[in-house]
């Protein structure tokens, strides 16, 4: 199964907001997924993310989206993913 940490789409029309989720990538866009990783808002762009459960994710292999992979940027993960990656070798 491949995992995917991937935007999934909520609220009403014109004003999107969106939940990173761990999937599978098969599914669909607003299918099931296997837990929430965070939220993101465009509109007034706040994102919150467990970071935790993100670097759980990413260490057990998830691949992330290029969005998620901005947002994860943009609040440190993706450098603590990477040191955590130098410190195994």
């Amino acid at each position: 199964m491949a995992v995917k940490l991937r935007l999934t789409r909520m609220g009403a029309k014109k004003k999107p907001t969106y939940r990173i989720v761990a999937t599978d990538s098969r599914r669909p866009r607003d299918g099931q997924y296997l837990e929430l990783v965070g939220t993101y808002s465009p509109l007034n762009e706040q994102t919150k993310i467990n970071e935790e459960v993100a670097l759980k994710w990413l260490n057990n292999g998830a691949i992330p989206t290029d969005t998620v992979k901005n947002l994860f940027s943009k609040e440190g993960i993706m450098k603590k993913f990477a040191d955590s990656k130098k410190k195994g070798k």
